[in-house]
């Protein structure tokens, strides 16, 4: 398909490390349960059954977009879709999360694993009826799970406080760990891939679970394969990697190849930034939580994160900025709040 041409659209321009016309803003889960609109839209719809119907997903889309000013689109998905176009049994569960109906545990049960071969239309589909509504000056970003996160989540069966069986995998059958890990990152390549060609701006790896490992753990188990995943795109699009709970893997992660590194809420951004492994775009990093202080807060916070961020990039050691959350916008977050949040943002940019 045809490139878009988004001329001046400020958040490709930060992403390019060149100064935008305006602090360019989008928070993670801007599109979701926040939103009064997205519960009537998807009332009976289960979550992931919404995120293979076109229109659903694109109308969930710009939501936020619309409502908000937001400078980028993120795509309405979820980590697991990949695994569920490939042919995996699994739900997401309200209250709990992404379930499997059959945990993966054994060398067997990894050569059985599904590997998604083919373009998912229904995304790809979606993804073209959102870039027709999107002006020149607005991004969409796509998004995949880091293959820890899905390994987690196949391994324990679903979300886990403590990743024990992922971990005992790793250490005690490490040559299936690897393995598993080469079955699951040709199926994330290949969801990114329906996503690039349909015609997203940008790309985020979101390792959720990546916080609970060491530094050691990080490079010899998990890296190389983000490397690969982060690769396969490499020249075509820009690049994001965040991870929750990270801040002692920054510059770790910093490796795998991505233009733009999110940072979560712990770690102030000019403190991040030297822990890269090189300069780059930091992207964050607002405590969701602080959108419920109210505006005066908010307006205290974004001058922080702001300051933070020109110092980092006066340092050398970041070379731009895109506002974001530490993580993503909680459930109960009142709309209107989210809406002042980057208006506040956006004045503030001078």
């Amino acid at each position: 398909m045809t490139k878009r041409v988004l001329n001046q659209a400020p958040f490709i321009e930060a992403a390019m490390g060149r100064v935008p016309e305006r602090t360019p803003v989008w928070f993670m889960r801007q599109a979701g349960r926040s939103l009064p609109e997205y519960r009537s839209v998807r009332e009976g719809i289960p979550m992931l059954d919404s995120c293979f119907m076109p229109e659903l997903l694109a109308e969930i889309t710009m939501q936020p977009v619309r409502r908000h000013d937001m400078d980028a689109a993120i795509l309405f998905s979820d980590i697991v879709v990949p695994l569920k176009a490939a042919g995996v049994d699994v739900e997401i569960v309200p209250g709990r999360g992404p379930v499997m109906a059959e945990a993966i545990r054994s060398q067997q049960d990894v050569d059985k694993l599904p590997i998604l071969e083919h373009t998912v239309d229904e995304v790809a589909q979606g993804i073209r009826i959102i870039t027709d509504e999107l002006t020149e000056k607005q991004a969409l970003i796509g998004f995949v799970g880091a293959p820890f996160t899905l390994a987690s989540y196949l391994i324990e069966g679903g979300p886990s406080k403590n990743h024990e069986k992922t971990k005992a995998m790793m250490h005690g059958e490490p040559q299936l760990w690897h393995r598993l890990m080469r079955r699951l990152v040709p199926t994330i390549t290949a969801f990114l891939r329906t996503q690039v060609d349909a015609g997203i701006d940008a790309m985020q790896l979101f390792d959720s679970w990546a916080g609970f490992l060491t530094e050691a753990d990080y490079r010899e188990h998990v890296l190389p394969y983000s490397v690969e995943i982060l690769g396969t795109v490499a020249g075509e699009i820009p690049r994001i990697h965040f991870g929750v709970a990270t801040g002692e893997l920054l510059g770790a992660m910093s490796e795998a190849g991505s233009e733009i590194m999110g940072v979560d809420w712990r770690v102030p951004l000019d403190t991040a930034a030297k822990r890269f492994a090189s300069p780059r775009v930091v992207q964050g990093n607002l405590d969701p939580a602080m959108i419920f202080a109210g505006p005066d807060v908010v307006r205290c916070e974004v001058a922080r994160i702001k300051a933070e961020a020109r110092r980092a990039i006066e340092a050398g050691d970041a070379t731009g900025h895109i506002f974001n959350l530490g993580h993503g916008v909680l459930p109960t977050t009142d709309a209107e709040a989210i809406t002042e949040a980057v208006r506040i943002i956006h004045q503030e940019s001078n």
